[in-house]
């Protein structure tokens, strides 16, 4: 296969240059003078419209221990340490050992409410502290947990359970055939999600950069306190979209799978 095929496969268009990232990125740059500023008031307003956290109520609930596992590694050694785990297998996880993974993923690290903001921060940077996120996860091997697949709620602290069924050979299959033995080999698989409008309504074309930024954020949160737990885990983005979107009950377009992360016992390679 020739350069030249190859970039013609690359291209929406066999009769074009233009790329759809580079009409985009163009398309979302901050220009001196059309940059939108909206008053506070309608920004606070909208804000408080929207979910902070989807709530699912009518699933079961199951509220998290504030205790968390013990992390063995120091940031310095986590993060010296950190590597792409692709050869990894399932080992049993505790519930304080999930906790401590969604904590210091996405969960809360002040609740503000003594002060102006409308929003609890959380352990990432979030455009406008909008947090755009939600977290789902697959779930195999939790002593404390059925298998199946739960959403994470920090504001509340707690884990809905939304299917009662263990999902790995349906995970196996949304993901691309060089990565499909990932769902078998992983004890937890992340998935993590944007509300876009949570964050296009204030920054427009911008705001939709804003949520693949915050999703990196969270997955090197996840990669940094599962080496500090000595577990091993691998960044996932070859997956089929819509398959995955289908089989966590999202729409797809105004919410929709950006980023997977898969965990376990890390092998020697």
């Amino acid at each position: 296969m020739t350069n030249e095929t190859i970039r013609k496969l690359l291209s929406p268009s066999a009769d074009t240059d233009n790329n759809v990232w580079e009409i985009f990125h163009e398309n979302s740059k901050v220009g001196r003078y059309s940059y939108p500023v909206l008053p506070e008031s309608f920004i606070v307003a909208r804000m408080k419209e929207m979910y902070e956290s989807l709530p699912y109520d009518e699933y079961p609930n199951i509220d998290l221990p504030r205790k968390l596992t013990p992390l063995r590694l120091s940031l310095d050694e986590s993060i010296l340490n950190r590597v792409t785990s692709r050869k990894m297998e399932p080992c049993e996880l505790s519930i304080e050992d999930i906790t401590t993974i969604l904590h210091y993923s996405y969960g809360i690290t002040r609740d503000n409410q003594e002060s102006k903001y409308s929003r609890a921060f959380r352990t990432v940077p979030s455009g406008g502290a909008l947090y755009p996120l939600e977290i789902y996860f697959h779930a195999r091997y939790v002593k404390e947990l059925d298998n199946g697949l739960y959403h994470y709620n920090p504001v509340k602290n707690s884990i809905q359970h939304l299917i009662n069924k263990d999902l790995t050979t349906d995970i196996s299959k949304t993901l691309t055939s060089i990565q499909s033995n990932l769902a078998f080999d992983t004890s937890l698989m992340i998935f993590i999600t944007a509300i876009f409008e949570r964050e296009t309504f204030k920054y427009g074309p911008r705001g939709y950069r804003f949520v693949f930024l915050e999703a990196g954020h969270v997955a090197q949160n996840i990669n940094l306190t599962t080496t500090a737990m000595e577990l091993g885990s691998v960044n996932i983005c070859g997956y089929f979209d819509r398959e995955v979107d289908e089989l966590i009950g999202l729409d797809g377009i105004k919410h929709s799978t950006i980023y997977m992360v898969g965990i376990g016992r890390r092998l020697e390679e």
